[in-house]
């Protein structure tokens, strides 16, 4: 364990930010997840609505800093994809 002040700050901030983006990251999965699962059951209104949700938590795990700016771009190249080809 620190023995400074500061060392110990900074421990409890990083525990704190470390909570947080596991959520974030958590909550982004299951929306992917949600959207894959829409465009295997064939419903293409409630894929596209899903994805606009999913689109928007990517776009803001990237300026948060949680992923990068490529896996943001690979997930939603990779469910439109899977969008388009429902027809």
């Amino acid at each position: 364990m620190a023995n400074m002040k500061q060392q110990i700050k900074r421990y409890k901030n990083a525990d704190k930010k470390h909570a947080v983006n596991v959520a974030f990251k958590s909550s982004l999965k299951t929306s992917i997840k949600k959207t894959i699962n829409a465009i295997e059951a064939g419903n293409k209104e409630e894929a596209v609505a899903l994805f606009n949700a999913t689109v928007s938590k990517l776009d803001s795990s990237v300026s948060k800093g949680i992923h990068h700016k490529n896996y943001a771009s690979r997930q939603k190249s990779k469910l439109q994809k899977k969008i388009n080809a429902l027809g």
